[in-house]
């Protein structure tokens, strides 16, 4: 009888923490904030990852739930550097999705501005993202970090943003002759992706 009624506590605690599970995430996607600190409060653990492991606060982002995001990003349970199977951390999601609010939230819980390999300044510069990438700027964030590929924040910028940011990368010190590891420099980026006059302004800036 005794082993009997384990059991059935034990499915009664399983089916519970399910329903918990699927409650949390559907308030994650939802922008949900409300639910969210409810069950955390119940002591759900916010760094949950989703079934394709992305951690619960970059799934908020990825899903546009800016609310919740920046719900998570407040929690202190929140890990600020948990990585996501593509090894992105939610502060550098929250740069190429452009939430300067949930960045700088996470910035003040510890959140690490330089990684080695791929930051946030390369995303906010993928995501055209000026508030971020300004933020992170101030922050101390190196304007000429090297992601695995040799690529600067200016590199990306050129690729995928607006001269003003890219204007912002050069006022901040970025170096506009610095080369990838196919030997590239941000010009050539340009060119490349028809942006011809912004290739030649490029091109004809000194080397930093």
């Amino acid at each position: 009888m005794k082993k009997l009624l384990y059991l059935l506590v034990a499915l009664s605690f399983s089916s519970a923490n399910a329903g918990s599970y699927d409650d949390f995430f559907r308030a994650v996607v939802s922008d949900d904030s409300a639910a969210i600190r409810k069950l955390v409060a119940l002591g759900f653990d916010p760094n949950s990852p989703d079934p394709k492991g992305q951690p619960a606060i970059s799934r908020a982002l990825f899903a546009e739930s800016a609310g919740a995001a920046l719900t998570l990003a407040r929690l202190p349970g929140t890990d600020p550097n948990a990585r996501n199977t593509a090894g992105e951390t939610p502060l550098m999601v929250a740069a190429l999705k452009g939430q300067p609010e949930v960045a700088s939230a996470l910035i003040e819980r510890g959140a690490v501005v330089d990684p080695p390999g791929w930051t946030p300044l390369h995303y906010a510069a993928a995501g055209n993202s000026q508030p971020v990438l300004e933020l992170l700027l101030k922050q101390g964030a190196v304007v000429d970090a090297r992601a695995p590929n040799g690529r600067t924040p200016l590199m990306m910028a050129v690729l995928h943003a607006s001269e003003d940011l890219i204007d912002a990368l050069l006022a901040a010190g970025a170096n506009p002759q610095a080369r990838e590891r196919n030997e590239l420099t941000a010009a050539d980026l340009a060119q490349r992706a028809g942006r011809e006059r912004l290739a030649l302004r490029l091109a004809a800036l000194p080397a930093r």
